[in-house]
């Protein structure tokens, strides 16, 4: 089964890809969309509803994990991700595809067993579990992986 986990953001957009089985997980590919700052809003909406589109027929997932806003200390920067998250989810659905929203602590629970865990522990056992170097990949990436793997066995409710 392909998964796709997605860290939302305005300018970046981590994305991680992997193939669960029933025994094992693999990594397949990860990256970031970038969206230019220099554009309005609504144009960066569209330019990031126009690169997940890209990325949704080139992947063809089963599964999609996009990690659920928490908090923010910066509120505009708060409305701006939950702009962007509502440009992806809304992909994401309107391509029929299964979509779960795990919060920051439950990717880090599943990941790592705690909710606590740094940045750096969540890269860690992503390394570990999927069997790759994650030094030289961006935080974005990692945090996607990360959300990507604690979306294989959610079911939906």
């Amino acid at each position: 089964m392909i998964v796709l986990g997605i860290d939302p953001g305005t300018t970046r957009i981590g994305y991680g890809v992997v193939n669960a089985s029933s025994t094992s997980v693999e990594y397949i590919t990860s990256g970031v969309l970038k969206i230019t700052k220099t554009e309005s809003s609504a144009l960066r909406l569209r330019s990031i509803s126009l690169e997940l589109e890209k990325l949704l027929k080139l992947v063809k997932p089963e599964k999609v994990g996009v990690e659920r806003l928490f908090f923010a200390k910066n509120k505009k920067t708060a409305l701006s991700v939950a702009e962007a998250r509502g440009v992806i989810i809304e992909k994401i659905t309107s391509a029929g595809i299964i979509l779960f929203e795990p919060t920051p602590n439950e990717v880090k629970i599943a990941v790592t067993g705690s909710g606590t865990s740094s940045k750096s522990a969540v890269a860690k056992m992503v390394s570990i579990i999927l069997k790759i170097k994650t030094v030289g990949l961006l935080d974005d990436e990692t945090d996607a992986l990360a959300i990507a793997i604690s979306s294989i066995n959610k079911r939906v409710v």
